[in-house]
């Protein structure tokens, strides 16, 4: 176990390495962050940050050498210089899980291998026969990326022969994974954590929308059948233990219309469909990576309130005339509201589609809480 004043690395400087830094800061943990880009959220509210490339060998390997232990805030790290690394210092999650989820096609393969639930696919190497690929799993289906995606980034649905043609032609020298298109009741997603004990302890089951490829309402308790639930906890935790996961993990699932559960993707971080957790659970999902990485027991997952709904406030929230930002949202509106919470990111430069914040809703009755947030956005956007 890392005992209180100990130095936790967090390779990334985003929103989700601010919200871990604070709450290891009150843990009693000093929090160093390594991020390329000179200006982030994370290094703000560090004790120390490091701005160099991830292939900066001797940058990152006296950043490492400075921390007891290694973590990370977003997944898309580059793999190699952790390998060459790992002789230096201490990663949880270790860099094998992060090389899995990085990558669909390696994701959806290690899935497959281990004979958990997913959607159908096919791969296509660089230079393959893309046309054949899709053909193969039928229309309609989707066309990834198979490197670094997120938020609806690097993909196509095809659904006819002119959406084919245009997936060719913009695939054309990738690497692809084609899937089938899944018709689905709704997305949840599952966060367990897990120490190096083997301890685990799974989050709530969170039902989310999106708009657009991005979260837009993640809604507690999901709105399915008590046995759906247990199966999606029982199936994130079993996806945990047969990763030897030491950390946070996001299970990210389809509830198809005849009733199965299938993994859509893994994230072996704190993930925007938890935000919720800050204000409406024992423990947050920020403080049980804390708790996971360190070797702390596990935290209480229970929820404090009957419902809670987490809205994300994208860029499109503030005023724009043109691709000019013209002014601020009405931040009254949530601020007045005494059940709803609200969580800015610290960023300087709102844009259209980026995350700069959330606020979450909590009640007693899931559908007025619901229907409260609703209407909170609404009035932010006024």
């Amino acid at each position: 176990m890392l005992s209180p004043g100990k130095t936790l690395g967090v390779l990334g400087g985003g929103q989700l390495g601010r919200m871990f830094a604070h709450s290891a800061e009150r843990l009693g943990y000093r929090v160093h962050i390594y991020e390329p880009s000179a200006d982030s959220p994370a290094a703000e509210v560090s004790a120390h940050a490091v701005h160099a490339p991830y292939t900066d060998l001797a940058q990152l390997e006296a950043f490492v050498r400075g921390c007891d232990v290694v973590t990370y805030e977003f997944e898309n790290i580059p793999c190699e210089p952790l390998w060459r690394l790992e002789h230096a210092g201490v990663f949880h999650p270790k860099w094998q899980i992060l090389e899995v989820a990085q990558n669909r096609l390696r994701e959806k393969t290690w899935l497959r291998k281990n004979e958990f639930p997913h959607v159908r696919f096919a791969e296509c190497e660089v230079g393959g026969d893309l046309d054949a690929a899709i053909r193969s799993i039928g229309l309609p289906g989707v066309v990834k990326t198979a490197d670094f995606g997120y938020d609806g980034k690097g993909q196509l649905k095809v659904t006819d022969e002119a959406s084919l043609a245009r997936a060719v032609s913009s695939f054309a020298g990738q690497r692809a994974v084609v899937e089938q298109w899944v018709d689905f009741k709704c997305e949840l997603s599952v966060l367990v954590a897990r120490s190096s004990a083997g301890e685990t302890r799974c989050f709530p089951v969170a039902e989310n929308i999106h708009t657009k490829h991005i979260l837009d309402f993640s809604i507690l308790p999901a709105r399915v059948a008590p046995e759906l639930l247990e199966k999606a906890r029982a199936l994130a935790e079993a996806i945990a233990a047969r990763l030897e996961l030491v950390g946070l993990l996001a299970v990210e699932l389809f509830l198809t219309d005849r009733g199965e559960i299938l993994v859509n993707e893994m994230a072996p971080r704190p993930h925007n469909s938890g935000h919720w957790s800050m204000d409406a659970c024992a423990t947050s999902q920020f403080e049980q990576h804390v708790r996971a990485v360190t070797g702390l027991p596990l935290g209480d997952v229970s929820m404090t309130a009957p419902a809670a709904v987490m809205v994300n406030i994208l860029g499109d929230a503030w005023k724009w005339s043109g691709d000019q930002c013209v002014g601020e949202p009405a931040w009254a509106a949530i601020l007045r509201e005494p059940r709803a919470h609200l969580h800015l990111y610290g960023k300087k430069e709102p844009r259209p589609g980026r995350k700069m914040g959330h606020f979450t809703v909590t009640g007693t009755d899931l559908a007025e809480t619901f229907e409260r947030a609703r209407r909170l956005k609404a009035a932010l956007h006024a």
